[in-house]
């Protein structure tokens, strides 16, 4: 059984969080999150979450091609992130779960699973 806490950031609502450009490149800036990710399997989020920490990054759209890195799994969402996100909380009820991002409904549908809810200034981006 998995031990290290489950920590999946909801990429498009992250990305989407600070209007930096993204919008003119999903892939590259849903790539840029995703290696700004890598260090938190190592560091955790602390003091909440503590290392070491599977990273789940799920992308959708037009970054539904960002390849995972060492330190970072990718899930493209077939259809909906949301649905995505709601599916790996779902699918790991033993472990510590924890979701990154600001969508009000993601937060209350996985929050009624038992994962904890960060808001997206929680990650490094």
């Amino acid at each position: 059984m998995e031990t290290r806490p489950l920590l999946i950031v909801d990429g498009a609502n992250v990305v989407g969080s600070r209007p930096d450009g993204w919008w003119r490149d999903r892939a590259g800036a849903a790539a840029r999150l995703r290696d700004a990710l890598v260090p938190v399997a190592e560091s955790g989020l602390p003091p909440e979450l503590p290392p070491p920490v599977e990273v789940v990054l799920v992308v959708e759209g037009a970054a539904r091609d960002v390849p995972a890195v060492p330190g970072c799994a990718v899930v493209s969402a077939p259809g909906s992130g949301d649905d995505t996100i709601v599916a790996l909380v779902t699918a790991a009820p033993d472990r510590r779960r924890a979701v990154v991002t600001a969508d009000r409904e993601l937060r209350s549908r996985v929050g009624a699973l038992g994962a904890e809810v960060y808001g997206p200034r929680r990650v490094p981006r």
